[in-house]
């Protein structure tokens, strides 16, 4: 055998040594780095590794808190794909793409540090960039759960979401470089608890801190008899039949927001003269009201009772206007129906004509100020020239 024929079958066998070895050895680091995230752990049970796509998988992800009491994982993956976006490297940018099949995520919210799981505490970016050192640009979730559990109110309120479908594209902005929302994120799912449906599409900038975007959100009839726990807990009433549908537009730009809530009951019914459920007397009364106040407001043709809710403010500081949410209802009920649909009348730039208003106010206000300091200077100059005038008729 020729020196250079047993030194290729040298070079062919170490590689793949080195490719039995290398699942190990990339298992092992990963275990590692999620081994202490702040007050989370993690762990990965296998790894497989496709050199030729560019790709490895992890099996069985598994992250949950330390020292919580919250049974569930924080975070449940069976398989997390995790690749080169060819497509963009053909256009001479190199990153990646995640995609996750059948998660689990438990969110739980508690005034009891031990029962609160919200992952808020750890920066789950630097952990990820670990893990794929690649910038991310787009990212998919297929078949996910997601569980909402808030501890904090009596009795608990459950949101689950079923069958969850979401994906975020151009995460780093890799195509269309010149729009102002270049990254679409689409997600929908079964809203288990409560029926119905959740709808969700927006355009977004995820390369802000804060991100600017413009959104649709739906729910689609939930029913209200899922929400009687809560209804009898804080307005001692419970609904006996009937659907709530809700619909939100919202455009965030630079932290400064514009949007609306539409809720959209149909066919509501909430009190019965024979309801068999120990009914008290202070409940039967404040049914009776609710349920005469929704015949009066509700619009009798299409049996629903509706209003726009408009939203106005900053992230940290959103406010509602009464006097046109009060309209909202007459005029559902007496004027026109609102439908179920979104208005589309909302658009990023209804945030940027916010953000011009803020800074023609804020300039208005300098401009005040600026007047008044000069007003307050010349008073003082005025009141010294008085002075300097008095001394001198003294000294005459």
């Amino acid at each position: 055998m020729k020196r250079t024929t047993k030194i290729i079958l040298a070079i062919i066998i170490l590689l793949v040594i080195a490719r039995l070895l290398l699942p190990y050895f990339v298992l092992r680091y990963v275990n590692k780095t999620l081994a202490n995230m702040g007050g989370y752990t993690g762990h990965v049970k296998d790894i497989d590794i496709q050199l030729i796509r560019g790709a490895y998988q992890l099996d069985d992800l598994r992250i949950r808190k330390i020292n919580g009491k919250i049974k569930e994982p924080f975070l449940y993956i069976p398989k997390t794909d995790l690749s080169i976006e060819w497509k963009s490297l053909l256009k001479g940018r190199l990153v990646s793409e995640v995609e996750c099949y059948e998660p689990e995520i438990n969110f739980a919210f508690s005034n009891n540090a031990a029962s609160n799981q919200t992952g808020a505490e750890v920066d789950w970016t630097a952990y990820l960039k670990k893990l794929l050192p690649i910038n991310i640009n787009r990212f998919a979730v297929v078949n996910g759960k997601v569980k909402l559990t808030s501890l904090i109110t009596q009795p608990r309120a459950d949101l689950s979401l079923q069958r969850f479908q979401g994906e975020i594209k151009n995460i780093r902005n890799v195509e269309e470089k010149n729009k102002l929302l270049p990254s679409p994120v689409v997600a929908s799912g079964d809203v288990l608890g409560y029926g119905g449906t959740m709808n969700f599409s927006a355009n977004m900038n995820l390369l802000k801190v804060v991100p600017d975007l413009d959104y649709n959100l739906r729910f689609s009839d939930l029913q209200l008899v899922k929400l009687n726990p809560l209804a009898r807990q804080y307005a001692n009433l419970d609904f006996e039949r009937g659907t709530v549908s809700v619909y939100s537009e919202m455009a965030m730009l630079n932290k400064k927001l514009n949007g609306y809530i539409k809720p959209l009951t149909k066919g509501m019914q909430i009190f019965k003269m024979n309801e068999h459920d120990n009914r008290s007397v202070g409940r039967f009364f404040t049914e009776l009201i609710a349920q005469v106040g929704t015949d009066v407001l509700k619009n009798q043709k299409h049996d629903q009772v509706a209003t726009r809710i408009p939203l106005n403010g900053t992230i940290d500081n959103i406010e509602t206007a009464i006097w046109p949410t009060i309209f909202g209802v007459l005029r559902n009920a007496y004027i026109q129906a609102f439908r179920g649909e979104f208005d589309n009348n909302i658009t990023v730039k209804d945030a940027l004509k916010s953000l011009k208003d803020d800074f023609k106010a804020k300039r208005e206000e300098r401009k005040t100020e600026r007047k008044e300091k000069r007003a307050e200077r010349k008073a003082k100059r005025q009141e010294k020239r008085a002075e300097r005038k008095a001394e001198r008729q003294k000294k005459k």
